[in-house]
C-alpha cells in the first residue's frame, strides 16, 4: 500500500466516524423540539430510536464479516450512501411511526462504520494508538456537532432540514469514495502496515472474555449518558431551557468536544505504555464522578459530566488497541463487529433505561448511580486481562527491523 492510499483510506475512516455519530445523535436534540411540534411526551418520543439503536449493534458482526470477506472500501461506500439516504428519509417522516422506520434504516447502515472502518484504520496505520485516538476525536466531533447543528437548522429552517442537510453531505461523500475505488486510489490489503507477533490462544481467550464485560459496561455508561444528557442539562441547570434548543445544543457540544480531546492523550499513552494499565486507570477514575453526577446540580454537575466523558472516551484507544493486538488480521472486522454488538447493542437498553427512570422519577439520580456501579464491575473485569503486551509488540517490531 502506498502512503497516499493509506492517507486517503484514513481520511474516509475519520470522516465516516464523524458522520456516523453525528447522524445518529441528531435525533437526541431534535426530539426536544418534536415534543412541542407533535405534542407527545419526551419519554414516548425518545423510545422511537430504540429499534434503530438496536440495529446499530446487532448488525455489526455481519458488517464486519462482509468487510473481512468481501471489501472494506466497498462496505464503507455502502455506509456513506445508505446512512445519508436514511437520514434524509427521517426528514420526510410525518409522524412517530414513519420516523421510527427511517431511524431503523439509519441504524442498519450505521452498523457498518465501527467494525469495518476501525478494522480498515488499524490495517493502514503505523501508530495504532494515535490513529485510534484521532478516530475517536472525529467521532466525538460528530456527537458534539450534532447538538449544535440540529439546533441551528431547527431554529433557522425546520426540524426536517436538521436531518436532510447532513444526510445529503454523507450521500455526497459516498459518491466520492465510489470514485476513489473506481480510480484505484483505495483498495483492500491483506496485511497490516504495523507488524505484530500473534498472541497465544490462551491470551486471546482471556482478552475476549474480559473485554466482553468491559465493553458492555463502558458502552452502557457512554450511551446512557449521551441519551440522557440533553434532558439532564435542562433539569440540573435552571434557566438553561430559556435559551432555547441552541443553548442546550451548544453546551452539549462543548462537553463532547472537551471529552474528545482526551482520545488523543489516550492514543499517545496506548502507543507508549502497557495497554492493560492505561485502560484500567482511565476506566477506574470515571467511577467517583459517575456517583457524584447523581447528586450534583448546576456548574458542579457540568464539571462532573465533563470529567466522566473525558475519561470514558479516553479509555477507547487502549480498548481498541487491545482488541486489535489479540485478534488475527483476517478476523479483525468480525472481532470489532462482535465488540460493537455489546457497546452499541446496549444502546436500546440505555434508551429504555433513560426513558423508564426519567418517566418514573422525573430525574436521573438513579441512572448515574447505576452507571457508577457498572463502572466498578468493568474495573474488576480489566484486572483479568493479560499482562505486558507492549513487550511483545516491541519484540515483533525489532524482529522485522533485523
Amino acid at each position: 500500500m502506498t502512503a497516499l492510499s493509506a492517507r486517503i483510506s484514513q481520511g474516509f475512516c475519520l470522516l465516516g466516524h464523524a458522520y456516523m455519530h453525528l447522524l445518529v445523535a441528531l435525533f437526541l436534540t431534535i426530539v426536544l423540539g418534536l415534543e412541542r411540534i407533535w405534542e407527545r411526551p419526551y419519554a414516548d418520543l425518545i423510545g422511537v430510536w430504540t429499534v434503530g439503536a438496536l440495529l446499530v449493534g446487532l448488525l455489526a458482526p455481519l458488517a464486519g464479516y462482509l468487510g473481512d470477506r468481501w471489501s472494506t472500501p466497498g462496505m464503507m461506500a455502502i455506509f456513506f450512501l445508505g446512512s445519508g439516504g436514511a437520514a434524509m428519509a427521517c426528514g420526510l417522516a410525518d409522524g412517530p411511526l414513519a420516523l421510527g422506520f427511517a431511524l431503523g434504516a439509519l441504524g442498519l447502515f450505521a452498523s457498518i462504520l465501527h467494525p469495518v472502518g476501525m478494522a480498515w484504520l488499524v490495517r493502514v496505520s503505523l501508530n495504532r494508538g494515535m490513529a485510534l485516538g484521532v478516530f475517536g476525536v472525529f467521532g466525538n466531533l460528530g456527537v458534539a456537532g450534532a447538538g449544535i447543528m440540529a439546533a441551528v437548522l431547527m431554529d433557522g429552517i425546520s426540524w426536517r432540514a436538521a436531518f436532510v442537510v447532513p444526510g445529503a453531505v454523507s450521500l455526497a461523500t459516498g459518491l466520492v469514495l465510489v470514485g476513489c475505488i473506481a480510480a484505484g486510489l483505495v483498495g483492500d490489503e491483506g496485511r497490516d502496515r504495523a507488524p505484530q507477533e500473534e498472541a497465544s490462544r490462551a491470551d486471546m481467550l482471556r482478552t475476549f472474555l474480559s473485554l466482553s464485560a468491559t465493553v458492555f459496561f463502558g458502552g452502557l455508561i457512554y450511551q446512557s449518558t449521551q441519551v440522557a444528557l440533553p434532558k439532564a442539562l435542562t433539569l440540573r441547570l435552571p434557566g438553561l431551557e430559556d435559551g432555547g434548543l441552541l443553548a442546550i445544543g451548544m453546551l452539549f457540544t462543548a462537553i463532547y468536544l472537551t471529552g474528545g480531546t482526551m482520545q488523543l492523550v489516550g492514543g499517545w499513552l496506548a502507543d507508549r505504555y502497557p495497554l492493560k494499565w492505561v485502560y484500567l486507570w482511565t476506566y477506574l477514575f470515571q467511577v467517583p464522578f459517575l456517583f457524584a453526577a447523581a447528586a450534583l446540580t448546576g456548574v458542579p454537575f457540568v464539571v462532573a459530566v465533563v470529567v466522566m466523558v473525558v475519561l470514558n472516551v479516553g479509555s477507547l484507544p487502549a480498548e481498541n488497541s487491545l482488541l486489535a493486538r489479540y485478534t488475527p488480521v483476517r478476523w479483525r472486522g468480525s472481532a470489532f463487529g462482535a465488540k460493537f454488538v455489546l457497546s452499541l447493542g446496549v444502546t436500546p437498553v440505555a434508551v429504555q433505561l433513560v426513558s423508564w427512570i426519567q418517566g418514573a422519577t422525573g430525574g436521573f439520580f438513579w441512572l448515574f448511580t447505576l452507571l457508577g456501579g457498572a463502572g466498578l464491575l468493568g474495573v474488576i473485569a480489566i484486572l483479568r486481562l493479560p499482562g505486558d503486551d507492549k513487550a511483545i509488540t516491541r519484540q515483533a517490531i525489532a524482529g522485522v527491523a533485523e
